[in-house]
């Protein structure tokens, strides 16, 4: 692969509520956003298929959920609430992982959208049996794309990423190489980097412009939640609310295009890198 610097701007959430999603596709109109992943269960699954239709541009993948909202297996169960929730029903064997995601990723072609990458909400593919099920799916249904979740060492913004959050970074780098290798063997690729997890709900235009001073050589995803703060948002169940409108206000920032020449970045997205494909079972 070619070593310049390409970054692959990429929003999670995308079919949560329409305030969300309308911050999202501001975010790639007026901004450096390239890409999103689409929620199959949101509240907001038809309003975001509109705007991806009338927004062509923006890549869309999939956001496989296990946590939140309800399940697309009839009888259309809830889902585990919290990641402590998913793992005791994984380790009771109380749902179907590889089914529920398999409908899910079903139900976004369903909406004629092709999908070019998968990741999971709240990165519930680093426990092993969703990460089992989220390459069979990938391999599957021809979307080689998966996000690998392990942030690139932020040593210079430490002030800003919460102690509690390096430490689960550093812990997580224990789980690399399993985690690369069962990719590999479903034909799955991830990006050379990855960013974002330190800084969720704290990326505002200083960190930004931080961030891609020290950006390095090949592909980066950046992973961010930009969204409009309103009224159901705020009713929604989540911790990231009026953080997301400080995310658009930094991702649309005059700054931050420049700093991407300055800094030699290219914008890129998934479909750019290629190698997603459909298949016969989805």
């Amino acid at each position: 692969m070619n070593r310049r610097k390409l970054l692959i701007v990429n929003a999670d959430d995308f079919g949560f509520t329409p305030d969300v999603n309308q911050g999202i596709v501001e975010a790639h109109r007026n901004g450096i956003l390239t890409a999103t992943t689409l929620m199959a269960n949101g509240e907001a699954f038809d309003d975001a298929v509109r705007l991806a239709r009338e927004t062509p541009s923006l890549d869309i993948g999939c956001h496989l959920v296990l946590v939140g909202g309800r399940s697309l297996l009839e009888p259309r169960a809830p889902l585990p609430r919290s990641v402590a929730e998913l793992l005791k029903a994984l380790a009771r064997r109380r749902i179907n992982v590889y089914e529920e995601l398999a409908a899910q990723v079903r139900r976004i072609r369903a909406a004629g959208i092709e999908p070019s990458h998968l990741d999971t909400h709240k990165h519930t593919h680093l426990a092993p049996p969703v990460l089992d099920a989220v390459a069979r799916v990938a391999e599957e249904s021809g979307i080689h794309w998966v996000r690998s979740p392990f942030d690139l060492p932020l040593n210079a913004l430490a002030g800003s990423v919460p102690r509690l959050r390096r430490a689960v970074r550093a812990a997580l780098g224990v789980v690399r190489g399993r985690f690369q290798r069962r990719l590999a063997s479903h034909r799955c690729r991830t990006t050379d980097h990855f960013a974002g997890f330190q800084v969720t709900g704290r990326l505002r235009t200083g960190e930004l412009l931080e961030l891609l001073a020290m950006l390095p050589e090949g592909s980066t995803e950046l992973m961010v939640h930009p969204g409009h703060c309103g009224p159901a948002l705020r009713a929604a169940h989540t911790r990231l609310k009026e953080s997301r409108e400080e995310e658009l206000e930094a991702l649309v920032a005059p700054a931050v295009r420049q700093a991407l020449e300055r800094h030699g970045i290219r914008l890129s997205d998934y479909r750019s890198l290629g190698l997603s494909s459909p298949s016969s079972p989805f």
